[in-house]
């Protein structure tokens, strides 16, 4: 019996080493890929390959993170091409929406403008899922939080890219400075987006009907948790900018943001796999809907 356990035990703990060797491998591989493009970039000073470059140096730490989450969904019968699809809607419909409502409602005044940002493009983030799940059943906490964190991603991503032609243009073709946008934002990338928009939309997954969606206190409360987070991140800077010691206050005020968002992530994360493990024991199965949805 021991024996046998142990067995399990091992062969648990060879699928989670090739899980991690996965992500691994998109990241490993994507990195060198930018490496690469960005020497034969200086080198070679074609500008055809410049949005290459741009593009995939932009979209490598977000593609790693979806692809960290859905490697552990666990008993979730989530498909690639759903993930693959909130990837992109999320990323176009939330930066096309966000773009369209920002100068609509952004107030100038500065102690809300920030706090307002989030509220926005935390709306706009959710697009892209409401679009993929309106014909599923989507009351699993874990689907909504692989793909919650699939189309904050796509948005981090084509943000991302924007910030780094902008970097490119104001620094009149500068290429370095492109480089360190993108290392910037990919570094800070997994605290953002793609958190964020997990968080929310396990919850929301979590709060709905097999074809419906709920919209109840819970589901404002962490709409409005993460956008506080959002606005945290983006205010605290130039409010703590003013206090002795900036850089260090500052640090300090975006760590324990992150902090925040990681620790409500893997509660999240936590919850949606015991919710798992709780439906299997009464019987319930996992929707296969994401699948039959490209039979039909």
């Amino acid at each position: 019996m021991e024996e046998q356990e142990r067995d399990e035990e091992d062969r648990y703990g060879q699928r989670r080493d090739k899980k991690r060797i996965s992500w691994l491998k998109v990241f490993t591989g994507g990195l060198l890929l930018y490496i690469f493009g960005v020497i034969a970039l200086a080198a070679t000073r074609n500008t055809n390959i410049f949005p290459t470059v741009v593009i995939l140096g932009n979209f490598l730490v977000p593609v790693t993170y979806v692809a960290f989450f859905y490697q552990r969904r666990h008993l979730s019968k989530l498909d690639m091409p759903t993930t693959a699809w909130a990837f992109l809607y999320g990323g176009l419909l939330g930066v096309l929406a966000a773009a369209t409502l920002e100068p609509i409602f952004l107030s100038q005044h500065k102690l809300l403008y920030s706090l307002e940002v989030g509220l926005i493009e935390e709306f706009a983030k959710i697009l892209g899922v409401l679009v993929i799940a309106k014909r599923c059943r989507h009351d699993s906490p874990m689907d909504g939080l692989i793909l919650g964190a699939a189309s904050g991603m796509g948005f981090a991503a084509l943000e991302s890219t924007g910030y780094a032609f902008t970097a490119f243009l104001a620094s009149g073709g500068s290429l370095s400075q492109t480089v360190l946008i993108t290392l910037v934002r990919g570094v800070i990338a997994p605290i953002g987006h793609g958190t964020w928009t997990a968080i929310l939309v396990s919850v929301m997954f979590r709060e709905s009907g097999p074809r419906i969606f709920k919209i109840n206190h819970k589901v404002i409360g962490a709409y409005l948790t993460v956008s506080i987070l959002h606005g945290l991140w983006n205010g605290l800077p130039e409010v703590l900018s003013i206090f002795p010691l900036p850089l260090v206050n500052v640090f300090i005020g975006q760590v324990f943001v992150a902090a925040v968002g990681f620790f409500l992530l893997w509660r999240r994360y936590d919850e949606a796999k015991r919710l798992q493990i709780e439906r299997q024991e009464r019987g319930i199965p996992e929707t296969a809907c994401w699948s039959e949805r490209y039979e039909r």
